[in-house]
């Protein structure tokens, strides 16, 4: 009878499952919009959608954080991830007009440390409370010897609704549209499997170091959590006529854009209409990267582009110099098929 086994002795320990529940549940809570039913520790996330729209559609999207995960975990900071992984989701639907309404996280661990994963969940607590959505469930993993030592793996999911008639869709755009930019807050959570090879494998660097050209170091300037729109644009979205939204994620200016254009219409970008952040310098010059690839790989600066029609231009930059907030005309709207052209700045063409 002395080789009676349990869960515990297998890796998987219920009761740091159930502090960790304790831990995170005022910061959950704190995200609830009058919509949510229930509480925290059903089987379901329940939500009822509000009287305010006549003619809802549901806009869901989901993304994780990516190998930016091994920079939290080499530099034991796990605070602000959580942000990563909401706003790569509410940023993605927001392009659509969708405010996002609900979030659900997945969190898988290979030995559930209560105190790490209350920080996570902390991170996306708070980002979803910025972003006005609320956290009304998700799944804590512990998944014993599946994962090294001290890793995770964070996935979240968005949920939300647009009028009908305001939804952004690509027949929208319009040739002579304009296009505003508005500042990202860095890396955001893509290209760091690029990242991490040219700064801790070509640069040698252990993420202590600190650069002058950042004012900080390494470490904190590759952990800065992603930019979340939703404060700004969806009082754009719901007072203007907006043509169309891009999200600067995965696969830089080349591979987003195009996708909130039809197929008759392209873009020119003005490469002088912004200053690239001494990040992305720091990257390309480390890396000897192309600048193609650096605009195909990252998001150079802009996290997210609206299209605006010409006859909106004016009220729409209005809007956001009296809400102070930073963009830049980088470009229109042209005849062509999905291309997308950049000139001048670090462009010679």
């Amino acid at each position: 009878m002395n080789n009676r086994l349990t869960y515990k002795d297998s890796g998987v320990d219920i009761d740091a499952g159930n502090e960790s529940v304790k831990l995170i549940k005022d910061s959950v809570k704190a995200t609830y919009r009058p919509e949510v039913l229930g509480d925290l520790g059903g089987f379901g996330g329940l939500f009822a959608l509000s009287g305010k729209y006549k003619e809802p559609v549901l806009v869901s999207g989901t993304d994780g954080v990516g190998t930016k995960l091994k920079i939290a975990f080499m530099l034991d900071k796990h605070d602000t991830i959580g942000q990563d992984a909401v706003a790569m989701c509410v940023n993605d639907i927001l392009v659509q007009g969708a405010e996002p309404l609900f979030f659900l996280d997945y969190l898988a661990v290979g030995k559930l440390e209560p105190k790490k994963v209350a920080d996570i969940v902390k991170g996306v607590a708070n980002a979803c409370k910025e972003s006005g959505c609320a956290l009304i469930g998700g799944e804590t993993a512990e998944m014993a010897g599946f994962y090294a030592d001290g890793e995770y793996d964070i996935a979240g999911f968005a949920v939300g609704a647009v009028e009908k008639s305001k939804l952004i869709t690509a027949d929208r755009v319009r040739e002579g549209d304009i296009l505003i930019g508005l500042p990202s807050s860095g890396l955001h959570s893509n290209g760091f499997s690029l990242v991490r090879k040219i700064v801790f494998e070509r640069q040698k660097m252990n993420g202590s170091e600190y650069i002058d050209e950042l004012s900080k170091t390494i470490g904190e300037e590759l952990l800065t959590p992603t930019r979340l729109y939703p404060k700004t644009c969806l009082p754009l979205i719901e007072k203007f006529n907006l043509h169309g939204m891009v999200h600067i994620t995965g696969g830089g200016f080349w591979e987003n854009i195009p996708r909130a254009l039809p197929d008759n219409l392209g873009v020119e970008i003005d490469g002088n209409a912004w200053t690239i952040p001494p990040i992305f310098k720091l990257i390309q010059s480390w890396g000897n990267v192309e600048w193609h690839e650096m605009f195909r790989t990252f998001n150079c600066g802009i996290g997210m582009v609206l299209i605006v029609g010409a006859d909106e231009v004016e009220a729409v930059c209005s809007h956001l110099n009296e809400n102070g907030e930073q963009f830049y005309n980088i470009g229109r709207v042209v005849k062509s098929n999905h291309d997308v052209k950049i000139k001048g700045g670090v462009f010679n063409d």
